[in-house]
């Protein structure tokens, strides 16, 4: 007579790590969903895909079964599996984008002046007079592209196209080849960055030469242009940042094109660079954001111009 089989109880190493991934999803889509549909797609794909994964975890994990073969192997691997799945859900948390404030999204809006056109992949600020120069903008890691649209739009007012892009997950390193799909032969064209996006915008500049200039906001290259005579390079930075420092932004001088000009802002922050509230471990501020910005994009504005010389 067959024995009565003996069912398991609640396979933990797979609920677990699927409620930890089921949880930071709602997190995420509750705090943030406005952001993520604004954006690239990549991250709110990547949440339903986690979301997906994480309840058939804990479903399979809750269903009972017959006793599962032990051995010590198989048990190593299924608690490394069950740490991937929190350290994937922790990372998602993290990439928890900063979101723009409302006076950003207030600038998304055309007018006589700028014509604002927005994708999934880019936002683009026109000119209505038309363009002199061009400027692709890469933001800093984790913060919602949106967020630069205040300076965007200004510099364009002063005559400039501005193309702001959106990054998978909003980490310019995962898409620094991505200004090359916004260059034209009318106008000189610089590409830039704001703190990480500065980085990806350097390794964009250093294996092209379909770029006039380079401008640094609060940022510094990690590829070498020191031999990029051909680049009219600015970099922008703030006296109170604490994240990027003016000590670490001048220190890399020996990386920067030859005839680099350094521009401070006396006062800011490296969340000044934008407009999406406090940054954690950022410096105080000696003067208010209007200024800071009114600033930044006068700096941007010349160093733009250098590239017609």
């Amino acid at each position: 007579m067959e024995e009565p089989r003996t069912l398991t109880r609640p396979r933990w190493l797979r609920v677990v790590p699927g409620a930890a991934m089921v949880a930071v999803v709602i997190v995420v889509a509750t705090t943030r969903w406005d952001v993520l549909l604004a954006n690239n797609p990549a991250f709110p794909v990547t949440l339903v895909v986690v979301l997906l994964l994480g309840l058939w975890l804990v479903f399979s994990g809750l269903r009972p079964r017959t006793p599962a073969r032990g051995g010590g192997n198989r048990t190593f691997l299924r608690v490394l599996a069950a740490l991937g799945g929190v350290g994937l859900a922790a990372m998602l948390l993290w990439l928890r984008p900063f979101p723009a404030e409302q006076v950003a999204l207030d600038a998304l809006t055309s007018d006589d002046s700028v014509t604002v056109t927005d994708t999934r992949t880019s936002t683009t600020f026109a000119p209505a007079g038309g363009e002199q120069t061009g400027l692709v903008l890469y933001p800093g890691a984790r913060v919602d592209p949106r967020a630069y649209a205040v300076l965007a739009r200004d510099i364009a007012a002063a005559g400039s196209r501005v193309v702001v892009l959106k990054c998978p997950f909003d980490l310019a390193l995962l898409c620094t080849g991505a200004a090359d799909g916004y260059l034209t032969d009318e106008v000189p064209w610089t590409v830039g960055g704001h703190s990480l996006g500065g980085v990806a915008a350097s390794s964009f500049a250093a294996g092209s030469t379909a770029v006039d200039g380079i401008v640094f906001w609060a940022a510094y290259p990690l590829s070498d242009l020191s031999d990029r005579d051909d680049l009219a390079a600015t970099s922008i930075y703030g006296t109170e940042d604490g994240l990027s420092k003016p000590q670490d932004v001048i220190g890399r001088r020996d990386l920067m094109p030859p005839d680099v000009t350094y521009v401070p802002v006396e006062g800011a922050v490296h969340a000044f660079f934008g407009s999406y509230g406090p940054q954690p471990g950022d410096g105080e501020p000696s003067v208010d954001r209007d200024t800071a910005q009114a600033a930044i994009v006068a700096a941007t504005v010349e160093a733009l111009a250098r590239t017609t010389e």
